[in-house]
């Protein structure tokens, strides 16, 4: 049974966008009808490939953006010069469909038998499948106490803000806006750095599960600043990606 869903996932398939959310001016969430989709994992990711009437196809990474039960989601987020986000966000409708395959990962990934309070820290548009994350949890009546701090450009970067807002019973969220912050602002400002995750994070005492995801220099130094403030390294789980777009 095993080898059949590995080969399922790696199946390329047709899926039908069934409607978008324009989170930001330059993010938007995609929801997918998928007819064969494997069950995935709070925090996977699926490929996604564009193929153009000449027969040039790319391809890209996105982390799925739903919890595990809920419909298929990814979140875009738009790049000037990139080959296949501007399609993504600006001219793909309901209706039109994408070929994709998936779930990926193993690594990355929280399920709600996990131990330990959670420590989620997202630069940008990483915080897309930690929302996963955070909804698995929700979702699967877990009583993990969480916090998350998001770090972005500004508050209109802020990613799923009004879910996050909402968010109670347990979650805590901090932003640090780094290029602009409105007036009154009462959160952080300015970039994540060993001073602001010792004053957020989890005590390591507590044996808490960190996931880092954002660019790889965003991520190298939280996962550097966690273990220098005493978190187990195999217990710092990070994802990265690059100027691409992709993972």
């Amino acid at each position: 049974m095993e080898g059949t869903a590995v080969h399922r996932r790696l199946i390329w398939q047709v899926a039908t966008v069934t409607g978008t959310v324009d989170e930001t001016p330059t993010v938007r969430t995609i929801q997918l009808a998928v007819p064969d989709w494997p069950a995935h994992r709070a925090g996977q990711h699926l490929d996604v490939r564009l193929t153009a009437e000449d027969g040039y196809s790319a391809e890209r990474s996105y982390s799925v953006a739903s919890a595990p039960g809920e419909p298929v989601a990814i979140t875009v987020e738009r790049l000037e010069d990139g080959e296949v986000s501007p399609y993504l966000t600006e001219e793909l409708r309901v209706g039109d469909q994408l070929e994709l395959r998936g779930p990926v990962g193993g690594y990355f990934v929280w399920e709600a038998a996990n131990a330990g309070p959670l420590l989620l820290v997202a630069g940008g548009s990483g915080v897309v499948p930690l929302r996963a994350i955070l909804r698995e949890r929700q979702r699967s009546g877990s009583d993990a106490p969480v916090r998350l701090l998001y770090s972005s450009r500004t508050l209109a970067d802020v990613i799923y803000r009004d879910e996050l807002d909402a968010y109670g019973h347990g979650i805590a969220v901090s932003y640090t806006l780094t290029r602009a912050q409105p007036a009154g602002w009462t959160g952080y400002a300015g970039r994540v750095n060993s001073a602001l995750l010792a004053e957020v994070a989890w005590p390591a005492h507590e044996g808490p599960l960190a996931f880092v995801c954002g660019p790889t220099s965003f991520v190298e130094t939280v996962a550097e600043g966690l273990v220098g403030l005493g978190y187990q390294p195999g217990r710092v789980k990070t994802e990265r990606f690059g100027a691409s777009g992709g993972r």
